[in-house]
């Protein structure tokens, strides 16, 4: 299984759309890791961009992010990818977390990064 986090400094980026990087993490049967990958997205929103599409074509399955709108959500979901939105700290500790069942979606979206259209319902 793969899974991909927005990732700054090697911590969760608290925006989805706007983030340096994703860090995809390759699980293995045992829910080892036992690989690590950098992906970087293009210049401008990622909701808009074809990060989730690549994302997607990479075989991630899950997106752990801290905050994102609900069309991201949408795009990801649309694409096999669920989201756990909420998470916060060192990715590997929040993968690791998760793995274990202790992190959850929080259900909150963001609303707070003006108007470009991240935040629709569609």
């Amino acid at each position: 299984m793969k899974i991909a986090l927005p990732s700054v400094n090697d911590m969760v980026d608290g925006h989805f759309g706007h983030c340096e990087s994703f860090t995809v993490f390759t699980v293995d049967e045992n829910n080892r890791i036992v690989k690590e990958e950098r992906l970087v997205p293009p210049p401008g929103c990622g909701c808009k961009s074809n990060i989730v599409p690549q994302l997607s074509a990479l075989g991630v399955k899950v997106m752990l992010a801290g905050n994102m709108g609900q069309g991201a959500v949408n795009m990801l979901e649309a694409h096999g990818i669920s989201v756990v939105r909420g998470c916060q700290g060192p990715l590997k500790k929040v993968v690791e977390a998760w793995l274990a069942g202790q992190i959850a979606d929080s259900g909150l979206g963001c609303s707070e990064h003006g108007d470009h259209g991240c935040h629709d319902n569609n």
